[in-house]
């Protein structure tokens, strides 16, 4: 076995998903929706199939699609020019446009700064592309940078910071403030921004309240930006994401992408095509559709005695179990949640390198219908 794969652990997300099956428990721990995508995308994908569209596509894209993901991207943020055919690669999900990102951009021996709590993906995917993660605390109960961590944090081998706005695990939505910031460093530095913006439609401060790092000045010469179909249109399953980055970079992506996937599914490219062209009504009623989600699942949580932060963006929120663990054993709260409560959580010491710092903490998930939340939130009413 590789000793890069020897200190890897299985996805605890995943592993709670499991556990909540066995269990016949309400999932709170993975974020995917118990709703359905928009016909519209099921219509193409079937049209796509049937009209026989399945063989190899473009290895990093549809043409197709690739123009369409441009278009909306100066449509929703305008001045953000995107060339689609020097600066864009679609991927099989983030997941895989993260790690190609890394394996194209980073060097063995390079260090990569990772706010904590942080998705869990993205320790293993540096140490992959043969990198050490250097993590900076984001400072609670507000989510906020630290900035003498993160400029103690720059080093001569800095190679790149992971930006994750909105956030996962804690529904922060980076301010300007803070993007301007790491916009400092990184030019200091001569440092590439990675942002994973897959909850970009999912933010709950109004317009502007998402500031893509890419159209701060000082970054867009340097910045990756990686999205995908997931979450903003409720197909976690499909695994077509993308990247968008300078033509040098782009150029290195779609190589090391070439080799590990080949290309994203043809029909669901097809499908995505369709998704990029819903009128901009589709993700202010997405907004409201999930601030009306968390406003059902989070004061009564707040009520029930968790300590908590309501999100700014995302679909999660990261709470505090100070009243039902005192024993500061995370792991062990989650497993009597799915057993003894019948919910599924996801343990706060998954999204922290050092478990001990995430170990009083819990992630639920809100991406559910307005029943399934009010069934969890009557089963953990058992918890007083």
């Amino acid at each position: 076995m590789s000793t890069k794969v020897a200190s890897f652990t299985e996805s605890v997300i995943r592993e709670m998903t499991r556990l909540s099956d066995a269990h016949g428990a309400v999932n709170l721990s993975q974020g995917l929706p118990d709703f359905p995508c928009p016909p519209e995308l099921k219509e193409a994908a079937a049209a796509a199939v049937d009209g026989d569209r399945n063989q190899y596509p473009t290895t990093f894209g549809e043409s197709a699609l690739r123009t369409a993901i441009a278009a909306k991207t100066a449509r929703v943020y305008p001045g953000w020019t995107v060339d689609p055919e020097t600066e864009l690669c679609v991927t099989c999900g983030a997941t895989e446009a993260m790690v190609a990102t890394m394996l194209a951009l980073v060097e063995p021996g390079d260090e990569v700064i990772l706010f904590e709590p942080h998705y869990e993906n993205y320790g293993p995917d540096t140490v992959l592309a043969g990198a050490r993660p250097v993590y900076v605390p984001l400072r609670r109960p507000d989510w906020t940078i630290d900035e003498d961590a993160l400029r103690a944090a720059f080093s001569p081998r800095t190679r790149a910071i992971v930006v994750n706005t909105p956030h996962n695990p804690t529904g922060k939505v980076f301010s300007r403030a803070e993007l301007d910031l790491i916009a400092e460093l990184c030019q200091r530095h001569d440092t590439l921004c990675v942002t994973d913006e897959i909850y970009e439609h999912i933010q709950f401060l109004g317009p502007g309240g998402h500031i893509p790092p890419a159209t701060v000045p000082g970054l867009a010469d340097r910045t990756v930006t990686i999205n995908s179909l997931s979450k903003t249109y409720a197909v976690t399953g499909w695994r077509v994401g993308w990247t968008i980055a300078p033509e040098w970079a782009t150029r290195a992506i779609r190589t090391v992408h070439d080799f590990l996937t080949v290309g994203a599914p043809t029909p669901l490219q097809a499908a995505g095509v369709t998704a990029m062209e819903l009128p901009a009504t589709y993700y202010t009623d997405l907004a409201e559709h999930y601030r009306e989600l968390r406003d059902t699942l989070c004061p009564a949580l707040a009520d029930l005695g968790f300590e908590l932060r309501e999100p700014d963006g995302a679909y999660y929120v990261l709470c505090g179990t100070g009243a039902f663990d005192r024993d500061r054993d995370d792991v062990a709260f989650v497993r009597r949640l799915v057993t003894e409560i019948g919910v599924a959580a996801v343990p706060g010491s998954s999204f922290y390198a050092d478990p001990a710092q995430g170990a009083d903490l819990v992630r639920f998930a809100f991406p559910k219908r307005q029943d399934t939340l009010r069934a969890a939130i009557e089963r953990l009413s058992d918890l007083r």
